[in-house]
């Protein structure tokens, strides 16, 4: 069996998250999107739990609504700032896993995404000791991936370093950059949306697909450690360079910088504001290796797009939250079913059928890959460029992604 899955996402009880995060419309939206399998984000929330407890069970760890499945996941912060995804196998773990850290934290209660007073190689321990999965969240991010903090995953997880098997890349990198780091060969990747929106150009914009017996915590579960012939065989996710942290910039006017600029100048920017070091100077910074050297296991990593990005370029609407950008999304998704099917799969004579000529123009540039991407950096989106005719040829000349 194959299946699509996001691993990472945030419920309406996080703080920075959108008020529609509730376990019936991610339940919903799943489906369209292409997913199979949500890992439900914030499970140490007694809110949430509740509601998570609304689906029908399936076993002691997995959940459906909707005929979406979930899993029991959440994100946690330590007291270093560093951010960690855990998989608990069933609600009597997380229970023991929040009896453990209770005197450690002072929000787990009223937020989603805890800060616990303890670092990663405590939290991995107990992750060890009720046998749930642990691993970094994001690891490049600048503010609280483990690589901006710590300069490896030993000195992050110390002596529990081992029990770590997985890394989640984030937004800004794919397998082609962290391959490019050696302490990572061994490691699962799991590219997921860490989305706190259920909007579609939020929600599922990246995903793991994987070989499976079941939809099930224990199968994804054995597919993340690669055993009883279980594996990821895809993971989809953004052009890095569309990611908020890509290249180094200024968090407050943007302005982007080369490595040997920011350090000359201290990182500080013109404008008297930081300067802050980007995904891929990090990992040039740490680097094993000029280009990416695969392991055997790893899949293929593809480059998608959000539909709804796709139509909001050619549309030429303002952003993909207008209203006319969702209905020809909606439009599409009615025909066809999937964000999936739409994007890789359905004929461009049948889509053309559906929706108007730009849209079924600009689905045809992205397969083509005829697309120009404006790099993003300091906590602002890069964004697509769909070129006129006459960029078309210097395009051409440039296929190859260069970092």
């Amino acid at each position: 069996m194959i299946i699509n899955a996001d691993l990472h996402i945030h419920s309406h009880f996080s703080k920075s998250a959108n008020k529609d995060m509730n376990i019936k419309r991610i339940s919903l939206e799943a489906p369209k999107k292409g997913l199979n399998l949500v890992a439900t984000g914030d499970c140490l929330h007694p809110g949430w739990i509740n509601e998570i407890k609304t689906c029908n069970y399936i076993d002691e760890g997995t959940f459906e609504l909707n005929q979406t499945k979930f899993i029991l996941s959440t994100e946690i912060e330590d007291k270093n700032r560093i951010h960690h995804l855990i998989y608990f196998y069933d609600f009597s773990k997380i229970e023991e896993f929040k009896e453990k850290i209770r005197n450690k934290t002072y929000n787990i209660d009223n937020d989603g995404k805890p800060k616990i007073d303890m670092d990663g190689g405590e939290i991995a321990s107990i992750a060890k000791d009720i046998d749930a999965l642990i691993g970094p969240a994001h690891i490049f991010t600048p503010w609280t991936g483990v690589y901006s903090i710590k300069k490896s995953l030993i000195e992050c997880y110390k002596d529990l370093t081992d029990y770590v098997k997985f890394v989640e890349l984030g937004l800004s990198a794919n397998s082609d950059l962290a391959d490019r780091i050696k302490e990572l060969h061994s490691l699962t990747f799991l590219s997921n949306s860490d989305s706190h929106n259920p909007h579609p150009v939020r929600f599922g914009r990246e995903f793991n697909r994987f070989k499976v017996n079941d939809v099930t915590f224990n199968e994804i579960k054995k597919a993340i450690l690669r055993i009883n012939g279980n594996k990821p065989i895809l993971n989809v996710g953004l052009p890095p360079q569309e990611g908020k942290y890509f290249e180094t910039a200024c968090i407050f006017c943007n302005k982007h910088y080369e490595l040997n600029e920011a350090r000359f100048i201290n990182w500080k920017c013109s404008c008297g504001n930081k300067i802050k070091k980007g995904v891929k100077h990090q990992i040039e910074e740490k680097s094993s290796f000029l280009e990416p050297q695969h392991p055997y296991h790893r899949p293929p990593y593809l480059c998608t797009i959000p539909l709804s990005e796709i139509i909001t370029k050619a549309t030429s609407q303002r952003n993909p939250f207008t209203d006319i950008s969702f209905k020809r999304w909606d439009e599409l998704i009615s025909a066809f079913g999937n964000e999936i099917n739409i994007l890789f799969d359905v004929e461009i004579k049948d889509i053309a059928k559906v929706t108007v000529p730009a849209i079924t123009e600009a689905i045809n540039a992205f397969r083509e890959g005829n697309y120009i991407i404006k790099p993003g950096g300091g906590g602002r989106y890069g964004y697509i460029e769909f070129p006129k005719e006459k960029d078309l040829l210097i395009l051409a000349l440039d296929k190859k992604n260069k970092f």
